[in-house]
């Protein structure tokens, strides 16, 4: 449509202008939105109110976005070419007007029409004007115009069709349709106290105390949920009492049945929150101790910093290696327990990573399976008699979870499932004693667990 020309500095360090900037790195550069979003809040110096603004907008511009372009195409079906960046402002300024209550529509059409006239010319913006005026008198088409029903819920869910396919075979229509939906409302944060020092119920009166709105996760002993406050900034995060997890990667060390005395492996360890969570449940001296792995240096040091932050260091030693590496740098029979959290998808992180589900590919799945059961395989001679292996993932899929946990225990008979302890009230989620947590049943990240141990 025109080429791009420099921006004027009171436009360019605005809420919608950075959200325009990010949109169109991510569509042209398959770029994550939440390591962007970060970046961007420092270096166009957002306010509090603009950070909140401009998140609000690429989070959920990206999470409808195969809604906005089905409402969008017969508004622009005429208009010969339209640049990348010009559907990205337009999209993002419907996504403000449909699902933004509180954010004037005049707002909007000013900033959309100034970004357009400034980063191209003014007949951009008078097109942009135009398509937004049409809309506001028109309104869009309605998704229910779409005869088939599983092409008419991948629109409303705003997704891939393969995908939406894919998830009605798993666990059907509905369900499906559930957990679409609660992918479109906003995440939860959620922390993880250390009931070591501080009762749950103490906690949760401190925090309110400093001002935040918390409540008891449904799923954890050891989980709080924010609906109101910035959690890091609370007494208990800066003292090491209390870290930011999600609620169900909280499930995860409760599993592994751990002893004080256990030698325990973390295969994929970073950053190290479930490093840490496990090491609550060990004593130096008794011997306890985790092994955390990861491939990256940075990483490393970043699961020792947390470690000293909550206070685990004398249990915790985080080594540089490929988890596919175990076989040959540790002793056979060494690790009382092991967590394999797998590396995957990542599925079941839609509500907080919603660029995840454009990128995915079915081939993703089979690849990650391959990956996932070499990474067991390479632990199995390690763990010891009664020892307990725990996988999990945060997708989905049944080829990354129930199909790996299938083939890892056919090829290995000395193995058998056991029960997930602590997960047996989530009847929602748990069946065949494997957990399959969906982002709608207690509205957490997805999650996978399953445990076997070894015969004696």
């Amino acid at each position: 449509m025109s080429k791009q020309k420099q921006v004027p500095k009171h436009i360019k360090h605005t809420a919608r202008y950075t959200a325009l900037e990010l949109l169109t790195k991510i569509a042209n550069n398959q770029a994550y939105s939440n390591v962007l979003i970060n970046e961007a809040i420092k270096r166009h110096q957002l306010s509090d109110k603009d950070a909140r603004l401009m998140t609000e907008i690429v989070y959920g511009t990206i999470s409808r976005h195969l809604t906005l372009e089905y409402y969008l195409a017969p508004f622009i079906k005429k208009a010969k070419k339209v640049d990348t960046w010009v559907k990205q402002l337009l999209y993002l300024s419907m996504y403000q007007m449909l699902y933004l209550d509180k954010v004037p529509e005049y707002g909007i059409f000013n900033d959309a029409v100034t970004i357009a006239k400034a980063k191209g010319n003014p007949g951009i913006g008078k097109f942009v004007n135009g398509v937004l005026r049409n809309i506001q008198r028109h309104g869009v088409p309605s998704i229910d115009d779409i005869k088939d029903d599983v092409e008419r819920l991948s629109i409303a869910i705003s997704m891939p069709l393969w995908l939406t396919k894919r998830l009605i075979d798993d666990i059907g229509f509905e369900e499906t349709k559930q957990l679409g939906e609660s992918l479109l409302t906003p995440s939860h944060v959620s922390a993880r106290i250390d009931t070591r020092v501080i009762a749950r119920d103490e906690a949760i009166n401190v925090l309110r105390e400093e001002g935040l709105e918390v409540e008891e996760s449904q799923i954890s002993p050891y989980g709080v949920v924010a609906e109101k406050g910035f959690l890091a900034s609370s007494s208990l995060f800066k003292e090491g009492r209390m870290t930011i997890q999600d609620e169900s990667s909280m499930l995860v060390a409760p599993s592994m049945q751990i002893n004080a005395s256990d030698t325990v492996l973390d295969a994929c360890a970073a950053p190290g929150g479930k490093t840490t969570h496990i090491a609550t449940f060990l004593e130096a001296d008794k011997g306890g101790k985790v092994i955390s792995l990861d491939i990256h240096q940075h990483k490393i040091k970043l699961i020792e910093s947390n470690a000293e932050r909550l206070h685990v260091e004398d249990v915790v030693e985080a080594i540089l290696l490929d988890a596919r590496e175990v076989k040959n740098n540790f002793p056979d029979d060494y690790f009382d327990r092991v967590l394999i959290d797998a590396p995957c998808s990542g599925l079941g992180l839609l509500r907080r990573k919603p660029d995840i589900k454009y990128h995915k590919t079915p081939e993703d799945f089979m690849n990650l399976q391959r990956i996932q059961l070499e990474i067991l395989e390479s632990i199995v001679s390690k763990v010891s008699q009664c020892g307990i292996i725990t996988y999990s993932t945060c997708t989905l899929t049944h080829e990354e979870n129930k199909d790996v946990v299938e083939k890892f225990l056919n090829k290995h008979p000395e193995f058998e499932l056991i029960d997930v302890s602590g997960a047996e009230e989530l009847e929602k989620s748990y069946h065949q004693k494997q957990l399959q947590l969906y982002p709608h049943h207690y509205h957490t990240d997805g999650f996978f667990i399953s445990c076997f141990k070894r015969k004696a």
